[in-house]
Parts: structure tokens; C-alpha cells; sequence
């Protein structure tokens, strides 16, 4: 069985690879899809994102990584998945995602959502507040690996040092 776990991934936190790591163990592959197209405005380009998750996700075999541009539910089947793996990190998050899972399988009934908490040690974790620790100096490597460290603190150096 393929499953995807589609997000932004600016950047990958130790919260999504915990996730990507067990579902690697639940699913024959793991697609980890990365947002194109996002109105987040991300921190990093598509190709930086890839990069950093193919470096952090290294140690897993059965997961490839792959970016995706159209509705969740058609690059679901363009890839032949039957699961679109959620992560759930506290009650807020779930009304949010039952509305998407709600409208995925409106979309496309032989998909299934499969929602997935993260180690408890990694709930209060998002892309968001690493970005922000980082941006007001505070130490984010308990939180994301070494190279997303190396990769955040030399973009926000060069936002920092760019004319403006």
C-alpha cells in the first residue's frame, strides 16, 4: 500500500521525520509530497525543501520525495496511494483536518485520511515556531536536524544582510 504525507516542510522538523519514519514501517512506500504552490510564502525554495528533507530522510528506504502542484487527491492517484497521511499535534489541529480528510474523500472516495500524533516529545513542534526561534536567535537543534540548523541560520544571515 503507498501512502503520501504532503506538507510545505519549511523545514522538515524532527516532528515530520518521526512521522515519516513510522508510517515507513505501517506503508510499502511513503511519498513525502512537498507543496508547490503554497500561500505560506515559504522560507525556502522548492529545491532547497527537497534537499533538506532527501538529507534528513536519508536513513529511510521505502520513502520517496516527490513536490506536487494540484489538488492532494489527483496527485494521489496519479501516484497510485490510497492514503493521505495527517499528522496530529493537539486537539486544534484536528477540526482543521477533519474538514480536509471530510473533502479529500468527497474528492475522491477511494482515498483514505490517515491521521498520525507524533511522539509526544515532538507535539508542540511546527515548521512556524522554528522558523521564528530561529529568526530571534534561540538555539533550534533540539528541534530539526543539523543541516536544516545550518540551512535557517544562513538564510536568515543573508535576509539580515541583504539591502533593502
Amino acid at each position: 500500500m503507498i501512502a503520501i504525507y504532503p506538507g510545505t516542510f519549511d523545514p522538515i522538523t524532527f516532528g515530520h521525520i518521526d512521522i515519516i519514519q513510522r508510517a515507513s514501517r505501517l506503508f510499502e512506500k511513503v511519498i513525502l509530497a512537498i507543496a508547490e504552490n503554497d500561500p505560506k510564502k515559504p522560507l525556502f525554495s522548492l529545491e532547497e525543501r527537497r534537499e533538506l528533507v532527501r538529507t534528513s530522510l536519508s536513513k529511510v528506504k521505502n520513502v520517496e520525495i516527490h513536490s506536487f502542484h494540484n489538488l492532494l487527491v489527483h496527485f494521489a492517484r496519479e501516484q497510485k496511494a490510497s492514503v493521505i497521511i495527517r499528522g496530529l499535534r493537539a486537539v486544534s489541529d484536528f477540526e482543521y483536518e477533519f474538514q480536509m480528510a471530510l473533502m479529500n474523500k468527497k474528492l475522491s472516495s477511494d482515498v483514505e485520511t490517515f491521521f498520525m500524533m507524533p511522539d509526544e516529545a515532538y507535539t508542540y513542534l511546527s515548521s512556524k515556531n522554528i522558523k521564528e526561534i530561529a529568526q530571534l536567535g534561540g538555539d533550534v537543534s533540539p528541534f530539526v536536524p543539523k543541516i536544516v540548523k545550518e540551512a535557517l541560520s544562513k538564510r536568515l544571515s543573508e535576509i539580515c544582510h541583504s539591502p533593502r
